[in-house]
Protein backbone atom coordinates (compact mmCIF):
# COMPACT_ATOMS: atom_id res chain seq x y z
CA UNK A 1 0.00 0.00 0.00
CA UNK A 2 2.36 2.26 0.88
CA UNK A 3 4.45 1.78 -2.55
CA UNK A 4 1.68 2.40 -4.60
CA UNK A 5 0.69 5.89 -2.68
CA UNK A 6 4.48 6.71 -3.33
CA UNK A 7 4.27 5.97 -6.84
CA UNK A 8 1.42 7.86 -6.98
CA UNK A 9 2.98 10.92 -5.51
CA UNK A 10 6.40 10.46 -7.69
CA UNK A 11 3.64 10.53 -11.00
CA UNK A 12 1.35 13.71 -9.22
CA UNK A 13 5.28 15.68 -8.89
CA UNK A 14 6.81 14.18 -12.18
CA UNK A 15 3.98 14.87 -14.85
CA UNK A 16 3.83 18.83 -14.36
CA UNK A 17 7.55 19.13 -14.37
CA UNK A 18 7.91 17.12 -17.48
CA UNK A 19 4.97 19.28 -19.15
CA UNK A 20 7.46 22.18 -18.42
CA UNK A 21 10.61 21.05 -19.64
CA UNK A 22 8.97 20.11 -22.77
CA UNK A 23 9.83 23.82 -24.56
CA UNK A 24 13.78 22.31 -24.15
CA UNK A 25 13.07 19.52 -26.54
CA UNK A 26 13.33 22.23 -29.66
CA UNK A 27 15.04 25.58 -28.28
CA UNK A 28 16.17 26.90 -31.33
CA UNK A 29 14.18 28.02 -34.60
CA UNK A 30 14.42 28.91 -37.97
CA UNK A 31 12.67 31.95 -38.94
CA UNK A 32 11.97 33.47 -42.16
CA UNK A 33 9.81 36.79 -43.02
CA UNK A 34 8.99 39.47 -45.02
CA UNK A 35 7.00 42.58 -45.76
CA UNK A 36 6.72 46.64 -46.68
CA UNK A 37 9.12 48.24 -45.31
CA UNK A 38 8.24 52.14 -44.16
CA UNK A 39 10.92 54.88 -44.17
CA UNK A 40 10.82 58.51 -42.49
CA UNK A 41 13.64 60.93 -43.10
CA UNK A 42 14.13 64.11 -44.49
CA UNK A 43 12.67 63.48 -48.10
CA UNK A 44 8.82 63.67 -48.94
CA UNK A 45 6.14 63.60 -45.84
CA UNK A 46 4.12 66.64 -44.81
CA UNK A 47 5.37 69.16 -41.88
CA UNK A 48 4.10 68.43 -38.66
CA UNK A 49 1.72 71.10 -38.45
CA UNK A 50 -0.23 69.55 -40.96
CA UNK A 51 0.47 65.94 -40.37
CA UNK A 52 -1.25 64.41 -36.69
CA UNK A 53 0.75 60.86 -35.78
CA UNK A 54 2.37 61.55 -39.49
CA UNK A 55 -0.34 59.20 -40.50
CA UNK A 56 -0.36 61.00 -43.66
CA UNK A 57 3.65 60.06 -44.38
CA UNK A 58 1.90 56.54 -44.66
CA UNK A 59 2.46 56.58 -48.80
CA UNK A 60 2.94 53.82 -51.55
CA UNK A 61 5.55 56.04 -52.50
CA UNK A 62 7.06 55.43 -49.54
CA UNK A 63 6.93 52.20 -49.05
CA UNK A 64 8.99 49.11 -50.38
CA UNK A 65 9.48 45.65 -49.05
CA UNK A 66 11.85 43.52 -46.96
CA UNK A 67 13.05 40.02 -46.34
CA UNK A 68 14.63 38.28 -43.43
CA UNK A 69 16.48 35.57 -41.83
CA UNK A 70 16.87 34.41 -38.00
CA UNK A 71 18.06 31.81 -36.00
CA UNK A 72 16.29 31.97 -32.66
CA UNK A 73 17.83 30.60 -29.14
CA UNK A 74 15.11 29.90 -26.23
CA UNK A 75 17.41 30.98 -23.28
CA UNK A 76 13.90 30.41 -20.90
CA UNK A 77 10.28 29.76 -21.90
CA UNK A 78 9.36 33.34 -22.30
CA UNK A 79 12.79 34.69 -22.96
CA UNK A 80 14.84 34.18 -26.86
CA UNK A 81 17.65 35.39 -28.34
CA UNK A 82 18.14 35.80 -31.99
CA UNK A 83 20.19 36.82 -34.54
CA UNK A 84 18.69 38.46 -37.53
CA UNK A 85 20.14 39.38 -41.11
CA UNK A 86 17.68 41.80 -43.20
CA UNK A 87 17.67 43.11 -47.02
CA UNK A 88 15.36 45.95 -47.27
CA UNK A 89 14.63 48.77 -49.99
CA UNK A 90 13.95 52.20 -48.54
CA UNK A 91 12.14 54.36 -50.72
CA UNK A 92 11.58 58.52 -50.22
CA UNK A 93 9.68 60.70 -52.63
CA UNK A 94 9.32 64.75 -52.62
CA UNK A 95 5.92 63.93 -54.96
CA UNK A 96 3.75 64.22 -51.99
CA UNK A 97 3.73 66.18 -49.11
CA UNK A 98 5.60 69.44 -47.82
CA UNK A 99 7.91 70.17 -50.19
CA UNK A 100 6.88 69.08 -54.05
CA UNK A 101 8.58 71.66 -55.92
CA UNK A 102 11.88 70.97 -54.53
CA UNK A 103 11.67 67.25 -56.21
CA UNK A 104 14.13 65.16 -54.75
CA UNK A 105 13.89 60.98 -54.85
CA UNK A 106 15.91 58.65 -53.29
CA UNK A 107 16.30 54.74 -53.07
CA UNK A 108 17.86 53.21 -50.28
CA UNK A 109 18.89 49.28 -50.26
CA UNK A 110 20.01 48.28 -47.06
CA UNK A 111 22.07 45.02 -45.09
CA UNK A 112 20.95 45.02 -41.42
CA UNK A 113 22.57 42.52 -38.87
CA UNK A 114 21.34 42.74 -35.94
CA UNK A 115 21.41 40.71 -32.03
CA UNK A 116 18.03 40.78 -30.80
CA UNK A 117 16.18 39.89 -27.73
CA UNK A 118 12.62 38.93 -27.38
CA UNK A 119 9.85 38.84 -24.14
CA UNK A 120 7.04 36.75 -24.42
CA UNK A 121 4.23 38.47 -22.18
CA UNK A 122 1.78 36.16 -22.96
CA UNK A 123 2.33 32.55 -23.44
CA UNK A 124 0.61 29.66 -25.23
CA UNK A 125 -0.71 26.69 -23.53
CA UNK A 126 -0.39 24.05 -26.31
CA UNK A 127 3.49 23.39 -26.40
CA UNK A 128 3.34 21.85 -22.66
CA UNK A 129 0.70 19.19 -23.70
CA UNK A 130 1.63 15.99 -24.60
CA UNK A 131 -1.24 15.54 -26.93
CA UNK A 132 0.01 18.38 -28.88
CA UNK A 133 3.65 17.25 -29.84
CA UNK A 134 2.23 13.96 -30.82
CA UNK A 135 0.22 16.02 -33.57
CA UNK A 136 -3.55 15.76 -32.38
CA UNK A 137 -5.65 17.64 -34.39
CA UNK A 138 -7.30 21.26 -32.78
CA UNK A 139 -10.44 22.94 -33.04
CA UNK A 140 -10.59 27.10 -33.39
CA UNK A 141 -10.94 27.48 -29.89
CA UNK A 142 -7.95 25.11 -28.91
CA UNK A 143 -6.31 27.71 -31.88
CA UNK A 144 -6.82 30.56 -29.26
CA UNK A 145 -4.71 28.94 -26.95
CA UNK A 146 -1.94 28.70 -29.02
CA UNK A 147 -1.04 32.64 -29.59
CA UNK A 148 2.30 34.10 -28.09
CA UNK A 149 2.61 37.55 -27.76
CA UNK A 150 6.13 39.53 -27.37
CA UNK A 151 8.24 42.62 -27.45
CA UNK A 152 11.20 42.80 -28.73
CA UNK A 153 14.59 44.76 -28.77
CA UNK A 154 18.37 44.63 -29.10
CA UNK A 155 20.89 46.29 -31.12
CA UNK A 156 22.34 46.08 -35.02
CA UNK A 157 23.66 47.86 -37.89
CA UNK A 158 22.58 49.00 -41.26
CA UNK A 159 24.96 49.06 -44.12
CA UNK A 160 23.02 51.60 -47.03
CA UNK A 161 23.62 52.73 -50.12
CA UNK A 162 21.65 55.85 -51.98
CA UNK A 163 20.82 56.21 -55.29
CA UNK A 164 19.12 59.26 -56.08
CA UNK A 165 17.41 61.98 -58.67
CA UNK A 166 19.40 64.52 -60.70
CA UNK A 167 18.09 67.26 -58.23
CA UNK A 168 19.02 65.53 -54.98
CA UNK A 169 22.67 64.25 -56.76
CA UNK A 170 23.01 68.27 -57.61
CA UNK A 171 22.42 69.07 -54.17
CA UNK A 172 25.21 67.06 -52.66
CA UNK A 173 23.89 63.41 -52.21
CA UNK A 174 25.28 61.01 -50.09
CA UNK A 175 25.70 57.85 -51.66
CA UNK A 176 25.98 55.28 -48.44
CA UNK A 177 27.25 54.64 -45.49
CA UNK A 178 26.99 52.40 -42.10
CA UNK A 179 24.61 53.62 -38.90
CA UNK A 180 24.36 51.81 -36.40
CA UNK A 181 20.58 50.84 -35.31
CA UNK A 182 18.47 50.24 -32.24
CA UNK A 183 15.50 47.80 -33.16
CA UNK A 184 12.12 47.62 -31.10
CA UNK A 185 8.75 46.32 -31.28
CA UNK A 186 5.85 43.69 -30.76
CA UNK A 187 5.17 40.50 -32.49
CA UNK A 188 2.22 37.50 -32.11
CA UNK A 189 2.79 33.95 -33.15
CA UNK A 190 0.61 30.92 -33.44
CA UNK A 191 2.00 27.66 -32.51
CA UNK A 192 0.43 25.67 -35.71
CA UNK A 193 2.03 22.77 -34.64
CA UNK A 194 5.15 20.66 -32.99
CA UNK A 195 7.28 21.96 -36.08
CA UNK A 196 5.66 24.64 -37.24
CA UNK A 197 4.88 28.65 -36.05
CA UNK A 198 2.79 31.35 -38.44
CA UNK A 199 3.53 35.09 -36.92
CA UNK A 200 3.36 38.48 -37.96
CA UNK A 201 5.78 41.20 -36.62
CA UNK A 202 5.81 45.04 -36.56
CA UNK A 203 8.90 46.65 -35.32
CA UNK A 204 10.82 50.03 -36.08
CA UNK A 205 14.53 50.89 -36.81
CA UNK A 206 15.89 54.04 -35.13
CA UNK A 207 18.85 54.46 -36.92
CA UNK A 208 22.25 56.84 -35.62
CA UNK A 209 22.39 59.06 -38.79
CA UNK A 210 20.23 61.29 -40.79
CA UNK A 211 21.75 60.21 -44.02
CA UNK A 212 19.69 57.03 -45.43
CA UNK A 213 18.19 58.93 -47.75
CA UNK A 214 22.14 60.79 -48.73
CA UNK A 215 19.74 64.02 -47.80
CA UNK A 216 19.47 66.10 -44.18
CA UNK A 217 17.80 69.38 -43.90
CA UNK A 218 18.37 72.55 -41.75
CA UNK A 219 15.16 72.20 -40.14
CA UNK A 220 15.79 68.27 -39.23
CA UNK A 221 15.66 67.47 -35.64
CA UNK A 222 15.71 63.69 -35.28
CA UNK A 223 17.58 60.72 -36.87
CA UNK A 224 16.14 59.07 -39.57
CA UNK A 225 13.50 56.44 -38.82
CA UNK A 226 12.29 52.96 -40.71
CA UNK A 227 9.32 50.63 -39.89
CA UNK A 228 9.06 47.01 -41.08
CA UNK A 229 5.72 44.69 -40.94
CA UNK A 230 6.49 41.60 -41.27
CA UNK A 231 4.90 38.13 -42.25
CA UNK A 232 6.93 35.26 -40.37
CA UNK A 233 7.33 31.70 -40.46
CA UNK A 234 8.80 29.63 -37.93
CA UNK A 235 10.80 26.10 -38.27
CA UNK A 236 11.24 24.43 -34.91
CA UNK A 237 14.25 22.25 -34.63
CA UNK A 238 15.26 19.73 -32.22
CA UNK A 239 17.48 19.95 -29.51
CA UNK A 240 20.53 17.78 -29.52
CA UNK A 241 22.52 16.05 -26.52
CA UNK A 242 24.91 18.90 -26.22
CA UNK A 243 22.32 21.60 -26.69
CA UNK A 244 22.96 22.06 -30.55
CA UNK A 245 20.58 21.95 -33.13
CA UNK A 246 19.70 18.71 -34.40
CA UNK A 247 18.84 18.14 -38.18
CA UNK A 248 18.17 14.43 -38.02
Amino acid sequence: MKRCVLIILILCFAVPFSHAQLWKMRRWEATGGAGPSFFFGDIGGFSQSKNILGLRDLTYLQTRFDVNGNLKFRITRDINIRLCLTYALLRANDERGSNESRGYDATTSILEPAVIGEYYFIKNKAENSYLFIKGKQRFIFELLQSLDFYAFAGFGGVSYSVKGNDALITHGMETGGFSMVIPAGLGATLIYSPNLNFGVEVGGRYAFTDYLDGYTSQYSKANDVYYFLNFTVTYKLKTGPRGLPSFR
